[in-house]
């Protein structure tokens, strides 16, 4: 059972708190985490990409010249795909690149990805951040005492002044447990949780 120390924004010690070993001790599978991490990446994907075929190429209603008689290779139309100024053959259409993964290997990867934070030392409990305002010098100071760099920080809940104090600073992501997901974990070097958002992380993925 992990016990890992609580700060304030000062870093200063202020207590300790109990984490669940069923979310944050499982055995991490680079697999797993691959997937979920592949599906997310995917859905993010508009899939908007799109070439003209024959039936959306202008042009070309005429036969370019008789059949026979020619000499030349028949030929039906000048916006075929052999043709210069053509359309374009087997290329990209507008498609929906995600792909189905279930809600229990989700929840297991995340899990997963929040032991490989606790097991690498880059988690940090914090007691709260509060700002008098929304103003990014403020948060640029707590983020320093901190000694933050790329960093994921999860509130319980939607805190306007933390999330527009920090929305400018380079590598500082703000999000609520209901955003928590395994991308962002693992895509920033390290994650702070605010007191009060341990419980529901826990409560959710239990």
């Amino acid at each position: 059972m992990a016990v890992v120390k609580v700060y304030d924004q000062n870093k200063t010690e202020a207590g300790d708190i109990t984490l669940a070993p069923e979310v944050f001790e499982v055995e991490v599978k680079p697999e797993i985490l691959n997937l979920v991490v592949r599906a997310h990446r995917a859905a993010m994907r508009a899939g908007t990409h799109a070439v003209k075929t024959r039936a959306d190429v202008s042009g070309g209603g005429a036969k370019p010249w008789r059949q026979k008689g020619t000499g030349r290779a028949r030929s039906g139309s000048s916006r075929s795909p052999i043709w210069r100024g053509g359309a374009i053959i087997f290329g990209p259409q507008p498609r929906d690149y995600s792909f189905k993964v279930n809600k229990k290997v989700r929840r297991l990867a995340m899990r997963m990805a929040l032991s490989s934070r606790l097991a690498a030392e880059s988690l940090m409990v914090v007691k709260s951040i509060d700002l008098p305002e929304v103003k990014t010098k403020l948060m640029a100071d707590v983020v320093s005492k901190l000694g933050l760099g790329k960093t994921l920080i999860i509130a319980n809940g939607a805190d306007e002044k933390l999330t527009l104090s920090a929305r400018n600073l380079p590598g500082i992501t703000v999000q609520n447990v209901e955003q928590l997901n395994v991308y962002d974990v693992l895509r920033h070097k390290q994650l702070v949780l605010l007191e009060s958002a341990v419980e529901p992380v826990q409560e959710r993925l239990k």
